[in-house]
């Protein structure tokens, strides 16, 4: 997740403090390859709006393969969407604060995308779940999810990231379903797995939005 303000200079080392204490809890950041990989981005000129870009592309590919494709591609190339976007959504926070490469329009690229990517993948799967309906409303609560968070920092507060099922949530749940779907195509040539999985995203994100709703009115009572 990458910061929204952009750093005043490049030395400045308090800018990218404030730049660091926003950003959504991401263990794989210590991680050598990722530290790796956001070097050589930077380096080769590769900019963060544009990586935040490709994770729609990424999520694009997913989201056409599970409406056009059969079984057993829908599912292998959806996973390998949206796990793409998950790199892409690693790196561009990475390659924007690490190697201060942030933009004035680094907020634009850092929420916009997430929102189309996560609207793309749970619409295709709800229409190849048979319950278009079910996805829409995924999609709506998946978004609703972020309005909470950034509305609680436009109030003041720091942005509340927490579950059962943020953005790294959805797609943990997307990815495990594809893949279990797999497993039942072969086996009992049923399709209930991606239905389940859809029901369950939709669940889990109007639970966040109340675990979050709920966090932001003790906030402000704490406050007042």
């Amino acid at each position: 997740m990458r910061e929204a303000k952009p750093l005043s200079g490049q030395g400045d080392s308090g800018a990218v403090s404030l730049a660091c204490a926003d950003r959504r809890p991401i263990r794989l950041r210590d991680a050598r390859w990722a530290q790796v990989t956001a070097s050589f981005l930077a380096r080769f000129g590769v900019r963060p709006n544009q990586i935040s870009c490709a994770s729609m592309l990424a999520s694009g590919a997913g989201a056409v393969s599970l409406y056009f494709f059969p079984q057993p591609w829908k599912a292998i190339i959806c996973v390998l969407g949206v796990q793409l976007r998950l790199l892409c959504n690693l790196l561009d926070g990475m390659v924007a604060v690490e190697h201060l490469q942030q933009t004035p329009l680094g907020v634009l690229y850092n929420e916009l995308p997430d929102r189309v990517s996560d609207s793309v993948l749970f619409i295709a799967l709800g229409y190849v779940s048979g319950i278009p309906w079910l996805g829409w409303l995924g999609a709506l609560l998946a978004a609703l999810t972020a309005y909470i968070r950034v509305f609680g920092a436009a109030l003041g507060f720091a942005q509340d990231f927490r579950g059962p099922m943020a953005k790294q949530h959805r797609m943990a749940v997307l990815t495990a379903g594809c893949l279990v779907s797999i497993i039942e195509h072969f086996t009992i040539r049923t399709n209930h797995t991606l239905p389940i999985t859809c029901g369950v995203i939709a669940a889990g994100s109007l639970l966040t939005c109340w675990a979050r709703t709920r966090v932001m009115v003790r906030r402000l009572r704490e406050r007042n």
